[in-house]
């Protein structure tokens, strides 16, 4: 389900990216703190989202696969914030009016203003989700689930609960991308059953495979790529941006077919290989040795 821990060297580059993470609300100006604390976020529901990859979802729906299993998840995406604006429940969502809510203040009187306090909260809730889904999928769950997604008639004859570990594998992606929809309601002050539309639940996925289906690592990269680029599509043309927006998916995915992850995985064993290899040069010609004989 998702690659092994990177190895000592590579763990050396994600300790540097760490303490830059933590030194960023410092150096950055407020917006790009802003876009930083939503790549956590995404980041949370992109794994939520790759944790379902290639499962049902609940016990309505163990039995369908494919196609059948996507449009069950769309209806469920169309039906959910139609029932959150019905009038009964509009002391609790706001109705179509939604809710606004205020920054939280750094708590015990830390020397930090709300959007860097803000941010610290959510990386921490990020890392630590990310520790929970890596010990998962490491251990007899990853195996079982990683079982049913490549060959699900081998693992029932193994005596693997088909329908028990598709169930929680839903429950578990449903609590990642719940965390993730109450940190960005915080993010953005404001929140609304019209803030989750089907766009949204496109651009999760678009970041699934940017960073890399079945990689956790790979996350970061599809809440970047979903945070900023279209950001950078707008500045080259405010006229066309889906249009750019387009082009540039689809240039990464012909550039990038295994996703940002699996790039980063390729050129780490090919530096692996080159590091191994014995120095580049002709070899030196072996000359025989002249024997002296009897005179």
């Amino acid at each position: 389900m998702t690659a092994p821990l990177p190895p000592f060297q590579s763990r050396t580059l994600i300790t540097a990216a760490l303490a830059l993470a933590i030194l960023a609300p410092w150096i950055a100006s407020g917006f790009q703190v802003f876009q930083l604390t939503q790549i956590w976020v995404y980041a949370i529901a992109i794994v939520g989202l790759n944790l379902l990859t290639g499962f049902s979802f609940g016990l309505p729906a163990l039995k369908l696969e494919g196609h059948y299993l996507a449009l069950a998840t769309f209806a469920l995406a169309l039906a959910v914030p139609q029932l959150l604006k019905y009038e009964k429940f509009e002391d609790w969502t706001g109705g179509v009016q939604g809710l606004f809510l205020d920054k939280p203040e750094a708590p015990l009187h830390l020397p930090l203003d709300a959007d860097q306090w803000l941010y610290y909260f959510t990386l921490i809730i990020t890392l630590g989700l990310f520790y929970l889904a890596n010990n998962l999928l490491d251990g007899r769950v990853g195996r079982a689930i990683t079982a049913i997604r490549d060959q699900p008639v081998a693992a029932e004859s193994m005596g693997v609960d088909v329908a028990l570990f598709k169930t929680l594998t839903f429950g578990v992606s449903a609590l990642y991308t719940g965390v993730a929809g109450a940190m960005s309601a915080i993010v953005i002050q404001f929140v609304a059953p019209d803030s989750f539309t089907m766009f949204l639940s496109i651009y999760l996925l678009v970041g699934v495979v940017i960073g890399g289906v079945g990689s956790l690592y790979g996350a970061f990269i599809g809440a970047a790529f979903i945070v900023l680029i279209p950001d950078v599509a707008s500045s080259i043309s405010k006229a066309a941006t889906g249009a750019i927006y387009g082009i540039m998916l689809i240039a990464l995915m012909y550039v990038l077919p295994s996703g940002g992850w699996g790039l980063l995985e390729k050129a780490r064993a090919w530096l692996g290989r080159a590091r191994r290899a014995p120095a580049s040069g002709p070899a030196p010609i072996q000359v025989p040795e002249r024997r002296a004989g009897p005179r």
